[in-house]
């Protein structure tokens, strides 16, 4: 069992006639589905994060109403292929529910999008008059030309009352798939996942964690999008390899600096150097004192000269923890420790 995640079989006796509220992890579909077999039957509210969704057992009654929920939270931050075969039939079940909040990363050979949420879900809910959502939907080994538009996943969500929704589609050709982002705003959710250069922009202050992935190089003025989106970011990881536009030192001086007040998690494992100075080069970024990184640890010495390099010193020396990666184990010279002064732990963790 995961650390989070419960897990657990039918025969285990759960049994609550008096239990009105639930808030839990699981660590699939199959637990979701046992909670709510009628052992918990005046259950109203429930909120579940599953890590896996997948097909759903031949032996579970799916044809069970629950008349009783009115409100149904669900978030999985982990792909499914699953979504018409398992999560449309669960709330098929749920006719009286007036509030829903799905959060959702679906692979199937089409987008999911409005006229989707629309047919498979809206319309079997009469009583719905609340319904947050943030849907990726992915198709892999896609061919582009026969992907929509952003316009045209816009045009689905016309007939949507009461939310503002935002969308972008994404084609990452070197990992062959494209996606489909998009959102009801005001964003409700603490975290948000693989923002790509198409990022629209926005004021996300519920946002405390979020993560960085393109095919195309990030540029400083994409990182001050993020930091005027997410101004309360504590947890920040980023996966990009591709260099982004050289600039000259003098060009450096000109840049607006950046500020990340609330930063205490910087991940920087899958990035080009380029990104490791976008963060410690004092001349773009302003870290807060005591951030924990992560980073291989060969990158780091070599944007940081072997820790002796100037525009690194400063954010460096805020550096509370580490976490190095790396092929082998490194001995840590004096200079190491002396370019992070203030550093209280650090690990190494193998790769290859």
């Amino acid at each position: 069992m995961d650390v989070g995640y419960l897990s657990f079989h039918d025969e285990i006796p759960i049994f609550s006639s008096l239990l009105r509220e639930l808030h839990i992890n699981v660590s699939s579909l199959t637990e979701c589905l046992y909670l709510l077999d009628g052992r918990l039957n005046q259950l109203r509210i429930f909120y579940v994060n599953i890590k896996i969704i997948h097909h759903i057992a031949p032996n579970i009654d799916m044809k069970k109403k629950l008349d009783n929920l009115r409100c149904f939270s669900l978030i999985s931050k982990n792909e499914t292929f699953c979504y018409s075969q398992s999560i449309v039939p669960l709330l098929h079940r749920m006719s009286n529910l007036k509030r829903l909040d799905l959060y959702l990363i679906i692979d199937e050979n089409k987008f999911i999008d409005g006229n989707c949420l629309n047919n498979d879900i809206i319309n079997h809910l009469p009583r719905l008059n609340h319904f947050i959502f943030n849907i990726q939907s992915r198709i892999y080994e896609y061919n582009q030309t026969d992907i929509r538009s952003n316009e045209d996943i816009q045009i689905t969500f016309k007939t949507f009352p009461n939310h503002k929704v935002i969308s972008c589609v994404d084609f990452f050709p070197e990992q062959n798939f494209a996606r489909c982002h998009y959102y009801s705003y005001p964003y409700t959710m603490e975290n948000y996942d693989k923002i790509s250069n198409n990022f629209p922009g926005g004021l996300f202050k519920c946002v405390r964690e979020i993560s960085l992935f393109d095919e195309r190089p990030f540029q400083h003025e994409f990182f001050i999008k993020i930091s005027e989106a997410f101004p309360f970011l504590q947890k920040l990881t980023l996966e990009n390899f591709q260099s982004q536009n050289k600039k000259s030192d003098e060009d450096d001086q000109h840049l607006s600096i950046i500020e990340y007040s609330y930063l205490t998690e910087l991940r920087l494992l899958d990035v080009h150097d380029d990104y490791i100075e976008q963060f410690l080069f004092h001349s773009k970024s302003v870290l807060p004192n005591n951030i924990s990184l992560s980073v291989q640890y060969d990158f780091l010495k070599r944007v940081t000269n072997h820790f002796t390099r100037e525009q690194t010193r400063i954010n460096s020396a805020k550096i509370k923890h580490v976490f190095l990666a790396g092929p082998g184990q490194h001995h840590l010279s004096k200079d190491f420790y002396q370019y992070f002064p203030n550093l209280q732990s650090y690990c190494f963790s193998l790769i290859t």
